[in-house]
């Protein structure tokens, strides 16, 4: 990697699980009713527990008020898609199995089961763990901190992989910020036929965006110190 990071934490399960849904702004709810989308509908408590605000002429609502005790079971399904445009954008789904219950004029969903599905496969989430974890502190500034980061300051991107391993950035076609949290940032290598992805850890946890600037400001500072390695681009069909 050529770095010297002592600092290799990544976001625990269920911290990621809280992340995902702090950041989402629509779920699929799966129920009786039938499979609804709801956009702006829904908010999180302290302890993970999803209130949703449906549509009067909403089928969901519709099976919470009529079901028997009032509990139609239910999946709720996330998805969290990279704010800047890269292959392969969806980086994580959510599930959450369980049941509603009217809360007012809402619906508070109960959850029995949490699955988390990464490119490294899907976990079941401890229920205790899910209700104890905090989401990433930057976990909803993230999509903007992304955006501003490829649009901006592509250089400074390029700059970074001086810190990734040459045999990573062979044919390479494009190289975008993919993810960021409190423990480090993500670069997505793309290359004609496929795509891998490098982590590169802060030397210690972010938990603002003063410190956040502070993390990429020596992660550039260890790319500057690094031996200079221009990157030998691959043409694609589409370059001009």
């Amino acid at each position: 990697m050529g770095d010297s990071h002592s600092w290799a934490a990544a976001p625990a399960t269920a911290e990621r699980v809280r992340s995902v849904l702090a950041a989402s702004w629509s779920c699929t709810v799966t129920a009786d009713g039938g499979r609804e989308e709801f956009v702006g509908a829904h908010t999180v408590d302290e302890d993970g527990r999803v209130l949703l605000r449906p549509p009067e002429d909403s089928a969901l609502l519709t099976a919470a008020i009529c079901a028997p005790r009032g509990e139609p079971s239910a999946v709720l399904e996330f998805a969290d898609v990279a704010p800047v445009p890269v292959r392969s954008r969806i980086r994580a789904r959510l599930w959450l199995a369980g049941w509603f219950a009217p809360d007012g004029d809402r619906l508070a969903f109960h959850a029995t089961r949490v699955v988390l599905k990464q490119s490294s496969g899907a976990v079941v989430v401890d229920l205790d763990e899910f209700a104890a974890a905090a989401p990433d502190p930057l976990a909803t500034a993230e999509s903007h901190l992304l955006t501003h980061l490829a649009d901006a300051h592509p250089d400074a991107v390029e700059r970074l992989t001086r810190l990734v391993g040459s045999d990573s950035l062979h044919g390479v076609v494009r190289v975008q910020p993919l993810a960021v949290d409190r423990h480090g940032l993500t670069l997505r290598i793309e290359r004609t036929r496929a795509h891998g992805d490098v982590r590169l850890p802060f030397h210690a946890p972010a938990d603002d965006l003063g410190q956040l600037t502070e993390r990429l400001h020596a992660l550039l500072g260890q790319a500057a110190a690094a031996c200079p390695r221009a990157l030998q681009w691959q043409r694609t069909d589409g370059d001009g």
